[in-house]
């Protein structure tokens, strides 16, 4: 896998559409980045963009973007709803594949010293980047904004980690760091009041609110024995939260910044506000992403409202997305699109050649056509994928079985694995072409010197070796099916036997279909090492996948009657 980062950093521009797609073609600029997202907000003033790339890449992306915002926003004649201290706002980085946590916050330091020194506009590092703890936390190094900061920067507890300790006037300071994946999410109230979005905003934040002496916002707060005042927590972990009045939707929000989703998913925080609204007489009607998110967060959400219906959470991803877009309301104020929102559907490339998305006749015309690809090996994983989608059809069959409520969460969690299963083997489908073609490539380079001999040998021999281990890795993904079918066929609907059956057939077939495409591609292989340890391998699986055959397809036939 590449080196691939991530980079959102905020402009305080939500207005002229202009300077953001000056800024954003900045971006764009260098070679190897891909801008996934461009979120501007007209109350807010401010857009937010998200691009990837390689770390070196990535630095220099988000510093031409910086440069471009300072030439274009003058930060002395704006205005927003939404908090700031400069022409770029901040600028995290996120580790998205094979960066380490030392290389990201290198990324923030040698953008910060580039920003500081080149820029001349003042630097202050955050988050695991920070350079002290006091530091870490945005809105501490924000508090004060931009019209705060020509006083605070004269601070020595406020001198810039790079940069000029002068406020800058036009540009502002900017905050850069190195940060975990941060989800900003906004859920919609039935309210104009920014007041009442606050109380419900305090009621789920981590950091809650003051308290006081007679329980209301206005009263005297309460103070701990060293004078400070004393909080009471919200809700919610690693949320941080404030109401406000969006005008171009008419409605107020609670905004949020959801540090860490694994603790604090998305589906957890718009329950929070919904419960809180609700026991002031208000209701959450909808949700809205800023930005983007992992892909994981709407799939988690999809099998949690499902639990919350007491169905099987077995549903395909495509599902699982689409419930929770309509469970949040995430469509509410505009249409949500999980090709643009969604980070790894838009760091795809798009597969126009991918098998798996053709139908189920062009996939059928492609395979009989003149070409050598798909062959056996694409086909077998597809059939394996179509044994281990009939054990999960079974099992979610089975969960919805009126008067079997009991056994729910044991045909979910069988229908959940047939899923897994079924989303590995098209994977394969189209991997075991790519290792075929991959083979006729290494046969296509020159041989004319002796050079080049000795390359296209090598090639052929490092071609043929994962050609040889794609097929193997469909019979070690589809013999996995045989533990759901077994269930299904003990324990499943006995309407859908005949089903368990057709998927035991479909495994089978997949199996010794793969391990023949092992035996061809071994053929081709030098290494006897190599060739000994595949072989040893497949023909264990074959021989473990000949007996649970055996077995199950004899109590199919029992059961057929």
């Amino acid at each position: 896998m590449q080196k691939l980062i991530e980079c959102v950093p905020n402009f305080s521009e939500g207005r002229d559409l202009n300077i953001v797609r000056q800024i954003t073609a900045a971006i764009e600029s260098v070679e190897g980045v891909s801008l996934l997202d461009v979120d501007p907000g007209a109350s807010t003033n401010r857009t937010v963009v998200t691009f990837v790339g390689s770390p070196a890449t990535a630095v220099e992306a988000a510093f031409r973007g910086i440069q471009k915002a300072a030439e274009l926003i003058d930060m002395r004649k704006q205005k927003g709803a939404h908090p700031r201290m400069g022409a770029t706002d901040v600028c995290p980085f996120i580790p998205v594949s094979e960066v380490s946590w030392e290389e990201a916050i290198e990324c923030a330091k040698s953008l910060g010293k580039r920003v500081g020194e080149e820029l001349k506009i003042p630097v202050y590092l955050y988050e695991r980047a920070a350079s002290s703890p006091e530091r870490s936390n945005l809105p501490v190094i924000r508090a004060g904004e931009y019209e705060g900061f020509f006083e605070k920067i004269k601070e020595p507890a406020w001198t810039p980690d790079f940069g000029p300790a002068v406020f800058n006037e036009k540009s502002g300071a900017t905050v850069i760091g190195a940060r975990d994946f941060l989800v900003a999410y906004n859920v919609n109230l039935n309210t104009k009041s920014t007041r009442r979005a606050n109380s419900v905003a305090f009621d789920v934040r981590e950091q809650g609110r003051f308290k006081t002496e007679d329980g209301t916002p206005t009263g005297k707060k309460v103070l701990d024995e060293k004078g400070d005042p004393v909080r009471v927590p919200g809700m919610l972990k690693h949320v941080k939260a404030i109401g406000w009045y969006v005008e171009e939707y008419g409605m107020a929000q609670v905004s949020m910044n959801l540090t860490n989703i694994e603790e604090t998913p998305l589906h957890v925080a718009f329950d929070a506000c919904a419960k809180s609204a609700a026991e002031r007489g208000m209701r959450a009607t909808g949700s809205e992403i800023v930005g983007m998110l992992p892909k994981k967060a709407l799939v988690e959400a999809g099998k949690y409202f499902l639990r919350k219906q007491k169905w099987s959470e077995g549903a395909a991803e495509e599902e699982l997305i689409d419930l929770a877009i309509r469970s949040m309301g995430l469509s509410e104020l505009k249409p949500f699109d999980p090709k643009e929102k969604v980070i790894e559907f838009k760091i795809a490339e798009a597969a126009k050649n991918s098998l798996v998305k053709m139908n189920l006749r062009q996939f059928c015309n492609e395979t009989l056509s003149d070409s050598p690809a798909p062959g056996g090996g694409s086909v077998a994983a597809l059939m394996g994928a179509l044994g281990a989608s009939l054990g999960g059809m079974v099992a979610n069959l089975s969960a919805g079985k009126r008067g079997w409520d009991e056994q729910l969460e044991f045909f979910s969690e069988w229908a959940v694995q047939g899923q897994q299963l079924k989303d590995e083997l098209l994977s394969l489908v189209d991997e075991d072409t790519a290792a075929f073609n991959q083979v006729m490539a290494a046969f296509a380079l020159p041989k004319d010197s002796a050079e080049e001999k000795a390359a296209r040998s090598e090639a052929i021999q490092s071609a043929n070796r994962y050609a040889a281990e794609i097929p193997l890795r469909v019979m070690e993904t589809a013999s996995r099916a045989y533990d759901l079918l077994a269930a299904m066929a003990q324990k499943g609907n006995p309407a859908s036997i005949s089903d368990v059956g057709v998927g035991l057939l479909a495994t089978r077939a997949c199996i010794e279909g793969a391990a023949m495409n092992v035996r061809i591609n071994l053929s081709g292989l030098k290494d006897e090492a190599v060739k000994s340890d595949l072989r040893e391998k497949f023909q264990k699986i074959s021989a473990k996948s000949a007996c649970e055959f055996k077995k199950l397809y004899q109590i199919v036939e029992s059961k057929l009657g």
